[in-house]
């Protein structure tokens, strides 16, 4: 699927889970052997029109999420390309042990596509909010986990993963006129950051939702007289540590963005490589708070909890006073 200006528009219009739905679709017209398992969510996926086009290949196991990774695991030993989804909550946490056993320990190449991760599921509350997925995921050996920047790195992300041999987590971020970073066609490859701006200050980490509102925070900043680098670290695991070791070396502060909770998400991961490191320096960890919180808009959730740019810009210039 080309990434044109008209597309990413129109991705960004579908939101996360239309997207995912098209790119499904468009990567279903030459895969025969491609399986796509839904635990009774295949219209909240955006698989209706999979589903519709490609009857056979299409399976609801229905409100099971944890017999779906047991028969995704199956498919995939039979030499099936699978991808299953479920609301995020539903498939880290409920179904977190067969997928340790059977996507992690087997290592099969069953793709796992958390829709709503983060806070994006909004009224639905805390039942359906992804805020720790990530950390579980990633704890899970042999486990390839990758938070998309955009709709068009969703594109980008489920055609890479369809060659992806390891069993991966794919945690889908951001609701319906979900902001654009990419509008033309990028080189994205599973486990290399892409550095979207350069700067001499400080280095913002982010992923998912975060990748926009960091790169709004640095303009911010810039006019604050503070120079900041962006790094899209759209696969949380395997982390890439080059982009880290060169932020090490050049910037006064790391900033880790997410919307994940701020345990055991990116930023821990770069705060566990950094921690074998000399003369790192200090790391500002952003993302959801580490409880159970409100309920409310999607975009509301995101001011409420500090994750717009402008807050994002203000708590990161705090912070780097305070180090002055």
């Amino acid at each position: 699927m080309e990434i044109t200006q008209s597309n990413a528009r129109q991705w960004s219009k579908l939101g996360s889970r239309g997207t995912f739905g098209q790119a499904i679709l468009a990567l279903a017209q030459d895969r025969p052997r491609l399986m796509v398992l839904s635990a009774d969510l295949g219209n909240s996926s955006g698989l209706d029109r999979f589903k519709k086009a490609y009857p056979e290949q299409f399976l609801n196991v229905g409100i099971a999420e944890q017999n779906m990774v047991g028969v995704a695991a199956g498919l995939a030993k039979e030499g099936f390309e699978v991808f299953m989804t479920s609301f995020a909550p539903f498939l880290a946490l409920r179904a977190s042990e067969q997928i340790r056993m059977n996507m992690g320990y087997m290592n099969l190449p069953v793709k796992a596509v958390a829709i709503g991760s983060g806070v994006s599921m909004a009224f639905l509350g805390n039942s359906h909010y992804g805020i720790e997925d990530a950390a579980i995921m990633r704890a899970i050996p042999n486990m390839t986990v990758v938070a998309p920047a955009d709709c068009a790195e969703i594109v980008k992300t489920v055609f890479a993963a369809a060659h992806y041999p390891h069993p991966m987590y794919i945690r889908l971020t951001g609701a319906a006129n979900n902001p654009m970073v990419y509008q033309q066609d990028y080189e994205f490859e599973i486990g290399k950051a892409i550095t979207l701006r350069e700067g001499r200050d400080i280095t913002l980490i982010a992923n998912g939702t975060m990748v926009y509102q960091s790169l709004e925070a640095a303009k911010l900043l810039q006019a604050m007289g503070i120079s900041a680098t962006v790094v899209n670290m759209h696969t949380i695991k395997p982390l890439d540590t080059r982009v880290i070791d060169k932020a090490v070396r050049s910037s006064r502060l790391i900033v880790s963005v997410e919307e994940h909770s701020v345990v055991g998400g990116l930023g821990s991961a770069v705060a566990e490589y950094k921690a074998g490191l000399q003369h790192a320096p200090p790391q500002l960890i952003l993302g959801l708070p580490d409880l159970f919180g409100k309920t409310g808009d999607y975009h509301y959730l995101l001011q409420a909890y500090g994750l717009t740019a402008e807050q994002l810009a203000s708590r990161i210039r705090d912070r780097l006073q305070s180090l002055e």
